[in-house]
């Protein structure tokens, strides 16, 4: 098997599990919002934390690695063409997910509080959690074009 098949083997299995934790991700915290039991939103909370740290962030930078490097070794210029917008549409999704990490650690110890003291939930969770949920729709779209920038490959 040649350098280049198994960098794009790797590239593959990266995008799948980027975009697959983060649609996991995403449901699993909606649906248990939408219950609003405090407790299992605290332990979804806590696990969606572990879930980014310990799959979300090894594929964003296997993802961007791989992705250069079979560019370079495909002979396409980064700086032009698909390539280069998917880097920029890369670029977008990264700068969502950054704050959503950020929100997650927040609804995460709000969640907590709420669960440890019987007390009803900080409204600022439900903020926090609208704009996780803006955040993550503009980064998936984002990503869903990355896709179809790397199948396609159109030349402009």
């Amino acid at each position: 098997m040649s350098a280049y098949v198994l960098l794009k083997v790797v590239h593959v299995i990266s995008a799948t599990i980027l975009f697959g934790t983060g649609m996991g991700i995403a449901y699993f915290k909606w649906a248990v919002d939408r219950s609003r039991d405090v407790q299992a939103m605290r332990i979804v909370a806590e696990r969606v934390v572990l879930a980014d740290w310990l799959f979300t962030s090894p594929a964003i930078v296997v993802q961007l690695a791989s992705g250069l490097a079979l560019a370079h070794l495909a002979g396409y210029p980064i700086t032009r063409g698909w390539v280069a917008c998917a880097l920029i549409l890369y670029l977008l999704a990264g700068a969502c997910w950054i704050p959503v990490v950020v929100l997650q650690l927040r609804m995460r110890k709000l969640v907590r509080e709420a669960a440890a003291g019987g007390s009803g939930l900080d409204p600022r969770y439900w903020w926090y959690c609208r704009t996780w949920l803006r955040l993550g729709v503009v980064a998936f779209s984002a990503l869903i074009a990355v896709f179809w920038l790397m199948v396609a490959k159109p030349t402009f």
